[in-house]
């Protein structure tokens, strides 16, 4: 039987060690009422959708970029027009190229009837562009980020950070990726032509009702636990297939979701690597079998496509992307042994220490027993200062902590420095915190100086963050 003749069959029945196929994935007989009567809903069999590129308008050597941040309807289920947001599209947003050192202005739209904000998560640029909870887009709106782009090649994205909205309205739909790239690597033997063997994955769960609609009603036991659904989605998609030609792949992979931590994997025997972390590459290709990201993670990974392969969940089993071999030959066939010269920050550098305990205030998400109030500055950063930020989560519950401006890097967890993995020793933004556990992380916050505008830092489990599990510093001059 044919490969598109047996998925036409099966519905996306598994051909991988670990799938279990649509049916197999809970449709019958779920705990969740919104879940339990949709079993004349068909998910659409589609081909991975690609974010387009947006195309930039150049001006006195600007790169100018429009997005109409809207409303509409996208197409989960065969025959069922779902209520969504999107930007520029009916679901997600475009991807958005930039290059090290050029001038940018991205303008955003709000054609919503409420208000939103648009944060470029990963992106080192000053506080009044960075889209956070003070940089607010009423219905009808333009708010412009404007910034020199000042940092290596990575994969950052860009959602809204509206106070007490943020995990709603990425819910809905707004969220869409960034891609930055510099000389370094764009003169790397990797896989870069975008759409073809340069793929974005957008990794996402999601609750529909009865109808086929997006359900996001979270009970206050489902804030504290992140809201988690059982229908997993890829770039807007449920189940979809790529077409691959034989040869490496790369996929940017970002945990999309509101709180669900994924541990992608393509089997039991299938291997494969991971060349960047969220904001740098890795100094060398470090294989795996699997690996996990939590919301806001980005990681970008290289298989070798020498037959047909599925992207799965390792944490529930479920099957998440079918990539099919191609029978032609790919652009990339063998992969660089060096990446990149990491320049790393000295721990014997470090001025002082800072702690963020994860916990809760009055029943709430705090972050050192303080709920977020956008009025209060909780911490006043020096600039060019070296500085060590423990993060300790002493709850039962998942965690992970995100800091705005910078790219941090991680030296320890539980207090050593041998349990950080291999895997986490690029520079990131996000950082997973299991239940019960530490990290130390090294920052340094560089350029921007402003004792008026804040930055964030917070949990990126949605539900937490609008929960108040979140808090706001500055960068202030050292003198």
């Amino acid at each position: 039987m044919k490969r598109r003749d047996f998925l036409k069959l099966s519905g996306f029945a598994p051909i991988g060690i670990m799938g279990y196929g649509w049916m197999g994935h809970g449709w019958m007989g779920r705990r969740h009422s919104t879940n339990s009567n949709i079993l004349s809903l068909k998910p659409k069999k589609s081909p991975l959708p690609i974010p387009k590129l947006l195309d930039p308008i150049i001006e006195n050597g600007i790169k100018k970029f429009h997005l109409n941040i809207q409303e509409s309807h996208h197409t989960f289920f065969e025959n069922i027009n779902t209520k969504t947001y999107g930007i520029e599209s009916t679901y997600l947003g475009p991807t958005l190229l930039l290059r090290q050192g050029e001038s940018v202005e991205i303008e955003y739209k709000n054609n919503l009837p409420e208000a939103t904000t648009m944060h470029g998560h990963g992106m080192h640029v000053p506080a009044i562009m960075d889209g956070g909870v003070h940089q607010v887009i009423n219905p009808n709106q333009c708010w412009s980020a404007k910034y020199t782009v000042n940092q290596p090649a990575s994969t950052c994205w860009y959602h809204p950070h509206l106070m007490g909205k943020t995990a709603e309205q990425v819910y809905m739909g707004l969220a869409g990726m960034i891609i930055v790239e510099d000389e370094e690597s764009k003169n790397l033997n990797i896989p870069q032509t975008y759409g073809v063997d340069d793929i974005p994955v957008v990794l996402q769960d999601k609750k529909f009702d009865s109808s086929g609609q997006i359900d996001y009603s979270p009970t206050r036991m489902e804030i504290k636990r992140g809201y988690k659904a059982n229908t997993f989605l890829v770039n807007g998609a449920i189940e979809p297939y790529f077409n691959a030609k034989t040869g490496w792949l790369r996929l940017r992979v970002l945990n999309g979701a509101n709180a669900r931590v994924f541990t992608i994997s393509f089997g039991l025997f299938k291997s494969f690597y991971q060349i960047a972390t969220d904001n740098s590459f890795l100094e060398q290709p470090i294989k795996l079998n699997s690996l996990t990201l939590s919301p806001g993670e980005r990681a970008e990974i290289v298989v070798y496509v020498d037959r047909d392969l599925v992207l799965q969940d390792r944490n529930t089993s479920k099957s998440l992307l079918y990539i099919f071999k191609d029978e032609s030959i790919g652009l990339v066939d063998s992969l660089p042994t060096q990446l990149t010269n990491l320049e790393r920050l000295n721990i014997h550098d470090a001025k002082r220490v800072r702690r963020f305990v994860l916990n809760m205030r009055r029943g709430h998400m705090a972050i050192n027993s303080k709920i977020m109030n956008k009025n209060r500055i909780d911490e006043r950063v020096p600039v060019n200062d070296v500085e060590i930020w423990e993060i300790i989560n002493p709850m039962h519950m998942v965690h992970n902590f995100h800091i705005h401006a910078t790219h941090f890097e991680i030296i320890e967890r539980n207090g050593s420095a041998r349990n950080v993995l291999p895997s986490e020793r690029g520079f990131k933004d996000t950082i997973y915190m299991p239940p019960r556990s530490t990290a130390k992380v090294l920052v340094k916050m560089k350029d921007y100086v402003d004792e008026v505008h804040p930055y964030m830092y917070h949990c990126h489990i949605l539900e937490h963050e609008d929960d108040g599990m979140m808090g706001q510093f500055t960068v202030v001059s050292n003198s």
